[in-house]
């Protein structure tokens, strides 16, 4: 009898101990990559120059007409510090000091003395679009994901490489670690 419920204990604890721990499906492994894009999240950086910039009339209007529209929602400060009129000529000079504000500090990547890296393009996981699961074995798997592009006050800024859709598709491999479980181990 005692071997009998010896055995049916062992039995019982290999049926368990063997057990698919590593189960995943599309829910949770869309839920994994909401948590690894809350710590590492995915952007479009560009560089823009900053203090004291020339601007010509009628060359620079696009760009000035940027940083102005900058200025009027608080991202950046405009002082006028020079004007030039060009004698018989309708182009003018202009050097404004230009110069971040604390409203712009959360897009900021790298700051340097005349130059700042900045996101001017977010991307955030699209809710209507459900993540593809392709699972290659009990400890890895590979989910890919819509992200749509979210825009900021420095998208102005943004010279898009791929302006024929509004999302991009980004795949993340999973992997089965026994004491945390499923984690993302990159893209």
């Amino acid at each position: 009898m005692k071997t009998h419920i010896s055995l049916y204990f062992l039995l019982l604890v290999l049926i368990t101990g063997c057990g698919n721990n590593a189960a995943l499906d599309q829910s949770s492994a869309a839920d994994l990559v909401v948590n690894y894009l809350k710590s590492n999240p995915v952007y479009e950086t560009e560089k823009i120059e900053l203090g004291e910039l020339k601007f010509k009339s009628n060359s620079d209007k696009e760009e000035l007409a940027k940083f102005k529209e900058l200025a009027d929602k608080g991202y950046v400060e405009l002082q006028l510090k020079q004007q030039k009129k060009k004698f018989l000529s309708k182009d003018s000079n202009y050097v404004y000091l230009i110069t971040l504000t604390d409203k712009s500090k959360p897009y900021i990547i790298k700051q340097e003395q005349n130059k700042a890296t900045l996101k001017v393009m977010e991307y955030a996981l699209d809710d209507d679009k459900p993540a593809t699961l392709d699972k290659s074995g009990n400890k890895t798997a590979k989910v890919t994901v819509m992200l749509k592009k979210v825009q900021n006050a420095f998208t102005l800024f943004y010279n898009d490489k791929n302006n024929s859709s509004n999302f991009i598709t980004k795949t993340y491999k999973l992997k089965y670690n026994k004491e945390a479980g499923w984690i993302v181990a990159g893209n």
